[in-house]
């Protein structure tokens, strides 16, 4: 895993004073430990923690806190890094960095700038991310938006950390759905040329289906009255297709989603995937026919009970094509598969996993990131009806009414396995009760600092030309603790799938710089130029001055860094 500069040096100074315990006897080590270390839950008890001494207690057959006081003794000894180490029982070591070494986070920052905070942790590794795949038989609702921010935040961290990432939709467009999306259509054309139809059971109602019922009458009405109905229906088919999977591809574009490749589920049947996916199968004895119809042994992988893949009447259910599309998949030679999937089908992970399995791969090489449902509130009530048109309210809906960013930002704000709340007005509002303006607000902050800078005649110099041992402040200090764990929590955000452990960060680095910010000056006094952004009157050298500059760049770095990896904008001006 991947660690902070600061974080990375003492790590390698606890090893190394394990290396010199043993070498002097005082503890055998016989299986090396890993040092993880973490941030006290107070600030007063240091910098960072470990429980180093505890893991070692049941091998060495010693107390741990006899073991932490070697370790401690050792550090002290050979290291220059710490300004204090205490042994809290039963075997915790806190750890208080000396603040000169916290600030080569600031050179590290400048010297990498946008890539500050990636690795190469997946280097050599290529990814196939499958996301919102929604059916094309009606427009995006809100959870596909959260699965469509959530798929592209998963990409994103994985190409930061050094992934080669493929981002893929899986075009639903065989089957049932579909031949209901032409008798639907169909219905409404029918209604529309004044001939009394039966309205199909179980097809799609919705406006977007009336209007599309409108275009194909008026450009294909003469056309479609030559046609059998059968013909009628399929040429309906795949009109509404056609203008459905665009107004789906123009949401996800204006939501900043584009992906590298659209797979048809239909080209799988017509290219005979499925029937030579089966025929594997068959030859491992994992499929067997019984009443009539071909069944897939899912439960010799752990899946509760066997699954039909081809039923009585001969018409394959969608576990066939997801057959065919996981094992062309696999052929691609992708090294890991991450799909994300709504929380409701959850029930199907052990079957897809068992696919992989009968395929000879392990069942880690499929990994589904669960998405639950979105409820809109506006005034703390949910809303569950569009006043546009009466139905649901569309992905589309909820961009035009908050904006991109906020959208994203909200979508991901919580772990992906949790239902959100997402309060539509609050997603609007211009203050700091906003999650996503509070983050965006430090970006445009600074940015406003620098002009006010720039109209004063004060430059910005760079982290080795300012004198930063002027930065012993506890409010400078806990910034730049904050910025050396970015990389940390970047890596660890992709590595578990979980884009909401940086929007989590985001905030609190935010909630660190604007608390800095209305405490401390970082410019000479000059009320008529500052705007209200310091509001306190506080001494300040221009050495000072320098340092805090350097380090509000840093801040605003990493806060761009966070916001691009997740497809939110860093804005100049709010």
């Amino acid at each position: 895993m991947t660690q902070g500069l600061v974080q990375e040096q003492v790590a390698n100074a606890v090893q190394g004073a394990l290396s010199d315990a043993k070498a002097k006897g005082q503890l055998k080590i016989e299986s090396w430990p890993t040092v993880i270390l973490d941030a006290p839950k107070r600030p007063e008890w240091g910098d960072l923690a470990t429980t180093v001494a505890m893991s070692l207690a049941a091998s060495e057959k010693r107390a741990p806190h006899d073991i932490a006081q070697i370790i401690a003794d050792n550090l002290l000894t050979r290291d220059q890094l710490f300004e204090r180490v205490e042994i809290v029982r039963p075997g915790f070591l806190n750890l208080t960095v000396k603040p000169a070494v916290w600030l080569e986070v600031l050179r590290d920052i400048e010297r990498k700038g946008a890539a500050y905070g990636t690795s190469m942790a997946g280097v050599g590794k290529r990814v196939l991310v499958e996301y919102v795949s929604a059916n094309p038989t009606g427009p995006l609702h809100v959870g596909h938006g959260r699965g469509a921010a959530v798929g592209q935040a998963l990409a994103r961290l994985l190409r930061a950390v050094g992934y080669d990432v493929v981002s893929e939709y899986y075009i639903n467009d065989a089957g049932r759905q579909m031949k209901l999306l032409g008798a639907s259509v169909y219905a409404r054309v029918q209604e529309l040329a004044g001939t009394s139809v039966t309205f199909p059971e179980e097809g799609y109602h919705g406006e977007y289906i009336r209007l599309a019922a409108e275009q194909i009458q008026a450009s294909d009405g003469a056309k479609l009255a030559t046609l059998s109905p059968e013909e009628a229906e399929q040429r309906c088919r795949d009109l509404a297709y056609r203008t459905l999977l665009q107004h789906i591809r123009e949401d996800l574009s204006t939501l900043g989603i584009e992906f590298e490749s659209w797979f048809s589920e239909a080209s799988l049947i017509e290219s005979g995937a499925v029937e030579r996916a089966f025929a594997e199968l068959k030859n491992q004895d994992l499929l067997f026919e019984e009443d009539g119809a071909l069944w897939f042994r899912s439960s010799r992988f752990g899946d509760e009970k066997d699954r039909v893949v081809r039923k009585k009447d001969g018409e394959c259910t969608y576990l066939a094509s997801d057959i065919a599309y996981h094992r062309d998949k696999l052929q691609r030679g992708y090294d890991l598969l991450i799909d994300v999937w709504g929380a409701d089908h959850h029930g199907y992970i052990p079957r897809m996993q068992g696919v992989i399995q009968a395929y000879g791969h392990p069942k880690e090489r499929l990994q589904v990131v669960l998405v639950q449902l979105v409820k809109l509130l506006r005034g703390g009530a949910e809303v569950k009806m569009s006043k546009r048109s009466g139905e649901f309210i569309t992905m589309r809906e909820v961009i035009d009414e908050v904006g991109v960013d906020a959208a994203m930002f909200f979508f991901l704000m919580r772990d992906s396995k949790t239902h959100l709340d997402f309060d539509l007005e609050l997603a609007k509002q211009r203050s700091s009760d906003n999650p996503v303006y509070y983050v965006q607000y430090v970006h445009a902050r600074i940015a406003s600092l620098w002009r006010v800078a720039a109209a004063r005649g004060i430059a910005c110099p760079t982290a080795s030309e300012a004198d930063l041992t002027v930065l012993t402040d506890p409010d400078e200090l806990a910034l730049i603790r904050k910025l050396s764990t970015f990389p940390e929590v970047l890596e660890a955000s992709a590595l578990a799938f979980e884009p909401h452990r940086l929007t989590y960060y985001l905030q609190q680095l935010a909630a660190l710089l604007h608390t800095f910010y209305n405490k401390h000056r970082i410019l000479p006094p000059a009320a008529d130029l500052e705007a209200g952004d310091a509001p306190v009157a506080e001494e300040i050298s221009p050495k000072t001055t320098a340092a805090r500059l350097v380090l509000m760049r840093s801040v605003q770095q990493v806060v761009r860094n966070g916001l691009t990896v997740l497809g939110i904008s860093a804005p100049e001006q709010m």
